[in-house]
């Protein structure tokens, strides 16, 4: 793979509404969880979420009422890409050429609880007719191209937490292939809702650290005890580089390698040695031409689970035989928007070589023995930066692993 242009960025996270908002927070390093109304009442009652977020005001009425609230940050994130790109937002006679291609890990639980619960009290007719429509994984990507009126390849990935970062490998095969000039290529989730919560507590993920919520998301920590459940939405515009260089546009960085598999080990838990998560890395290291010395950052998954972190150190030490290179992980601070986790860190790995710095991982303090990584933390380190790879893997062992190099 010789390479895809990142010409476009577009955010809105706990950490802020636009790509640089969110860079400039996460680069303070403090975490962002704390007590979420929506999940009064739960033994575990917090979560990042996007704050100041009226979608009415920024969507308009019709819009922000028929869909749900991860359309709606979908929506705000491709609006900002394309306008960082450079294009116009009725892409005009480009449109042909331009797909969508999104991450969303799950169907929007919040949706079907609240209308469940009218099914409940039999009240069958009162049941919106957008239920459906408003709801369902795919609408992400159709809701996005009947915005901005692109008319190429359309669908949503769907891959648990790594869903985000397949999306957008799939973006870029499709762009490899010719089949299109650019893809808007991200993911968007809301993981707020009381069904997502009451669901990961009962799998015993999340972090029980209600009392000090700032201090709960803590990847690769010592005394990490669970994720913390988040939001958000990350669209990268990406392009073909010939196409890019024909419009003049400003390419932010290269895609230069990815690569997916899967543990086939167990529905939830991955492998314990890292092997699907070591093998991804190898190859996508290998697609982009690189080897493991090449390499000078990595955006780590780090949900702050037990298992996950240390597979994800396992499969890092083999990798790069012990000499891992920087390593950041941004849930720390944004807790883990699950599928739309691999998009947002993947806009940050195009930043991170961008402003030549490493952001830090928030709440980690000390490593366990026979896991020590290069763990930046306290303030961001500079470069020198030329390569990065970007870390996601999800339930049922999904992997992938995007490898990102300054232009």
């Amino acid at each position: 793979m010789t390479g895809v242009a990142v010409t476009g960025l577009g955010m809105i996270t706990p950490a802020g509404h636009t790509a640089s908002d969110t860079w400039r927070t996460v680069c303070e390093g403090r975490g962002l969880a704390r007590p979420d109304p929506e999940l009064a009442g739960l033994d575990i009652d917090i979560s990042c979420r996007v704050d100041d977020f009226d979608a009415t005001r920024v969507l308009g009425r019709p819009l922000a009422r028929r869909l749900d609230r991860f359309a709606h940050l979908a929506l705000v994130a491709a609006r900002e890409a394309v306008e960082d790109a450079g294009l116009e937002p009725g892409l005009r006679s480009l449109a042909p050429r331009v797909g969508v291609v999104l991450g969303v890990g799950s169907n929007s639980l919040a949706t079907y609880a609240r209308e469940f619960g009218r099914l409940a009290r039999g009240d069958a007719a009162l049941v919106s007719p957008l239920a459906l429509t408003r709801s369902v994984p795919s609408m992400a990507a159709a809701e996005v191209a009947l915005d901005l009126k692109a008319t190429g390849p359309n669908f949503t990935a769907s891959s648990a937490c790594a869903s985000g970062a397949t999306a957008i490998g799939i973006a870029a095969a499709l762009l490899d292939s010719g089949a299109c000039d650019i893809v808007l290529a991200g993911g968007a989730e809301s993981g707020r809702s009381r069904m997502t919560a009451t669901c990961f507590a009962s799998l015993r993920a999340l972090s029980r650290r209600t009392a000090e919520p700032r201090r709960a998301s803590r990847p690769f920590d010592a005394d990490r005890d669970g994720l913390v459940l988040s939001e958000g939405a990350a669209v990268l515009v990406l392009e073909r580089l010939d196409h890019a260089r024909r419009r003049g546009a400003s390419v932010r960085s290269l895609l230069r390698g990815h690569a997916t598999g899967c543990d086939a080990h167990h529905p939830v838990a991955p492998h314990p040695d890292g092997q699907g998560a070591e093998h991804v890395l190898r190859t996508a290291i290998a697609a982009a031409r690189l080897t493991p010395r090449d390499v000078r950052h990595v955006n780590a998954h780090g949900t702050g689970t037990r298992a996950g972190d240390a597979a994800e150190a396992r499969a890092l030490l083999r990798v790069f035989a012990g000499a891992v290179p920087p390593v950041t992980a941004a849930k720390g601070v944004l807790g883990h928007a699950l599928g739309a986790g691999g998009a947002i860190e993947a806009a940050l790995t195009v930043l991170t070589l961008e402003h030549q710095l490493v952001p830090p991982t928030a709440n980690h303090d000390l490593q366990e023995a026979g896991q020590r990584l290069d763990i930046v933390t306290g303030r961001p380190r500079p470069g020198p930066l030329h390569s990065a790879v970007c870390n996601s893997f999800g339930f049922g062992g999904q992997n992938a692993v995007l490898v990102f190099t300054t232009p």
